[in-house]
């Protein structure tokens, strides 16, 4: 099957097409695809067998390979074939299993997947000769890499592990201001009326403990956070609800004040205040807000997928986890303060499944939730 877009055609393509893309050629691995690769609007990414240690990230610039710069940074290379361990404080470079061949009129851009951005697990994705990360530049023909540095946990990981994800998208997908407030009054897109900022749809921090985490095991203990514990065990990237919350989180109650004081360079989960939904016909991405809001910043696994707390998907919707982290001074985050926004794309077509009940999502209808490595 071969893809021709015209001009007007605008939006991310689907999982099918993605499909297309590999079957002609654009997206070659040296392994097939794994089952459950392809979502509903991006294709996971596979780490490859060989791991290099390096003194410091770096980007390649124009004329410039990764594999370049790799020769002149790299301290060590190691494999993963057999699993190995990435401590925290370190930066590793991953060539991956996949590669592109772009055709001229199709972009990408990557983001860590759910389950990465909540173990803190820093990871970005580098092209030849690119001046930025997780932007892929249309007609792109070369190899990806995966930078990875664990921040909290040290993880293990081996060949064929997905801390990435990447979507592809034709022309300008993203919704404008007018047509945002359109989608958000036929869809209700988060459960409040005045929600849409401009081209986004503000998100806040939820500190109340009350109404939003009542579907979560949380919710009974007036729960509204966790913070990372130092010093822990290694977590196996792979491993679902292997490990027990207490060993590696602190849970932090609801105070009165509906306030929380963030230590510096503590690593928290928390949630939004929103119940967020994402229709079947169009995707989104979770934004900063303001850097200039404080001295906080919140590492976004940003991707959210057509069907996305989707009352059809059965979702009616679901809360987006926020990984918080301060810079070098405490700061108060209170009840209800804006940190993100999400904004919303079309789709080139509806996608064959849905997030939610056709892929049996893991974060569907979600609350204040842990990733899927952890008990309860």
């Amino acid at each position: 099957m071969t893809l021709t877009f015209a001009p007007s055609d605008q939006g991310i393509l689907p999982d099918r097409m993605v499909a297309a893309l590999a079957e002609a050629g654009s997206i070659r691995a040296h392994y097939p695809f794994a089952p459950g690769q392809i979502q509903p609007a991006s294709l996971d990414l596979r780490l490859g067998a060989i791991a290099y240690r390096v003194r410091a990230s770096f980007l390649p610039g124009p004329g410039t390979t990764v594999a370049d710069r790799l020769i002149e940074l790299k301290l060590h290379e190691f494999s993963l074939t057999g699993g190995a361990v990435l401590e925290t404080g370190c930066v590793y470079i991953v060539p991956l299993i996949e590669r592109l061949a772009l055709p001229a009129d199709i972009a990408g851009a990557t983001n860590p997947k759910s389950s990465t951005g909540r173990l803190d697990v820093f990871t970005r994705v580098i092209a030849d000769e690119t001046r930025g990360f997780d932007r892929i530049q249309a007609g792109y023909n070369g190899p990806l890499y995966a930078e990875i540095s664990p921040k909290t946990f040290p993880i293990l990981v081996r060949e064929g592990t997905r801390l990435s994800q990447l979507r592809l998208r034709h022309g300008n997908a993203a919704l404008g201001a007018e047509d945002l407030r359109a989608l958000h009054a036929r869809e209700r897109l988060v459960d409040r009326a005045e929600a849409v900022m401009g081209d986004g749809v503000a998100v806040s921090i939820d500190l109340s403990g009350t109404g939003v985490l009542r579907d979560s095991p949380a919710s009974a203990n007036g729960i509204v956070g966790y913070r990372a514990k130092r010093h822990t065990a290694v977590i196996e990237v792979e491993r679902r609800a292997a490990y027990e919350v207490a060993d590696f989180w602190e849970p932090i109650a609801a105070r009165v004040d509906r306030s929380l004081i963030l230590d510096p360079d503590e690593f928290y989960i928390l949630a939004s205040t929103e119940a967020v939904q994402v229709p079947p016909d169009y995707a989104a991405e979770m934004v900063p807000f303001d850097p200039l809001v404080g001295e906080f910043r919140v590492h976004y696994a940003g991707f959210f997928d057509p069907g996305f707390g989707y009352a059809g998907a059965g979702g009616l919707g679901s809360r987006a986890v926020l990984e918080v982290r301060s810079r070098e001074v405490p700061f108060i985050l209170e009840h209800g303060q804006i940190v993100g926004r999400l904004v919303y794309e079309k789709m080139l077509a509806r996608p064959d499944q849905l997030y939610g009940t056709d892929i049996g999502s893991n974060y569907q209808a979600q609350g204040l939730k842990l990733s899927k490595h952890f008990r309860g």
